[in-house]
């Protein structure tokens, strides 16, 4: 039905609207700050997203960020990597080495030493859909 709808709609002209994620996060130690979310197709740019003009940065409260949305530029294989930025100063505090932050990926891959890889964090996106994000903390 869906391919039928977007047939019709190619064929029409008319334009099909990009994909909608809906990403649920979870297991916040504290409302306080905001959860900065960086969505991405770039591998070399994963998980920090400054370094990929083409990403989509957002900050939502962490009062709110039970469930937000996350409009993505197009279909394709996409990366998300949240941090709850307790203090709001817009980066991920380190003590040692180690996030004094909690911070969470797409698939919630497992966590050993460093960052997951793109791949381990990446899904298709072929159209609205729901990504579920379980936050780690370190200290």
């Amino acid at each position: 039905m869906l391919a039928l709808a977007i047939s019709a709609a190619l064929l029409t002209g008319a334009s099909v609207p990009p994909p909608t994620l809906e990403v649920n996060v979870t297991g916040l130690r504290s409302a306080k700050g905001q959860i900065l979310v960086c969505l991405t197709t770039n591998p070399k740019a994963f998980p920090d997203c400054s370094k990929d003009k083409a990403s989509v940065r957002m900050a939502v409260k962490a009062a709110d960020a039970g469930d937000f949305l996350v409009h993505a530029p197009a279909t394709g294989t996409y990366a998300i990597a949240v941090v709850h930025d307790e203090n709001s100063n817009n980066k991920m505090d380190t003590a040692i080495f180690l996030p004094k932050e909690g911070f969470g990926f797409s698939r919630n891959p497992t966590i050993t030493v460093g960052p997951p890889s793109f791949k381990s964090a990446s899904f298709a996106v072929a159209g609205d859909m729901r990504q579920s994000i379980k936050m780690k903390y370190m200290l």
